[in-house]
């Protein structure tokens, strides 16, 4: 582990090969339950990533604004259970007791970004945010607690697994771009991030 900031924690490569199939398996297999759909900002702005949720709630934006619910928008339908090899995850690198209640699924096809933002829709930020990586490999920036903080980039790659916590916890990050065929792991390449939060 590596702590490139003040509460932000990279274990590179975490997962293996093997562990990235068996994870991306159980994901593909969620998938199918709740399909990914691009979503759309309060202001009717369509994302460029494609998403879903895992755990008993799941992260949502539309014309309602930014929140968490039980169900996927689209189908009505509970979220599918976190896997539990996330949940191991949580248990072992996030320096937290709670357990994670949302997995975001977020799948960046070549061209999609993620603009920076803060993750400030939970109810204790006390409580960190861990990020795994599983394909091609991401341009991410992080800044701040303010916007006009200096930022700095770094490559996420397949297997990689990050954590903000403490003071970066509410720290500025996004995803510049992604590498396209930087992996092969990803049926159509991409990548996929996978970000546990306890929302409640």
């Amino acid at each position: 582990m590596s702590q490139l900031s003040p509460g932000f924690d990279l274990w590179p490569g975490r997962l293996d090969a093997a562990a990235q199939a068996a994870l991306l398996a159980e994901v593909l297999t969620a998938i199918e339950a709740a399909p990914l759909y691009r979503p759309a900002t309060p202001r009717g702005r369509p994302m460029s990533v494609e998403m879903t949720n895992l755990g008993p709630l799941g992260w949502i934006t539309d014309a309602k604004g930014y929140r968490y619910e039980a169900r996927h928008p689209h189908t009505g339908r509970p979220w599918p259970p976190i896997p539990q090899a996330l949940l191991a995850l949580w248990a072992e690198l996030s320096g937290d007791a709670r357990p994670p209640d949302a997995c975001l699924v977020n799948l960046y096809r070549p061209g999609a970004r993620m603009a920076l933002h803060q993750d400030r829709d939970e109810a204790d930020f006390t409580v960190p945010v861990l990020s795994v990586s599983l394909g091609d490999t991401a341009v991410f920036r992080l800044g701040g607690t303010r916007r006009a903080d200096p930022t700095r980039s770094l490559k996420l790659a397949s297997g990689d697994v990050c954590r903000l916590a403490g003071p970066a916890r509410l720290a500025h990050h996004g995803i510049d771009r992604v590498l396209a065929g930087s992996s092969r792991l990803v049926p159509g390449g991409g990548r996929i991030n996978l970000t546990l939060r306890r929302a409640t």
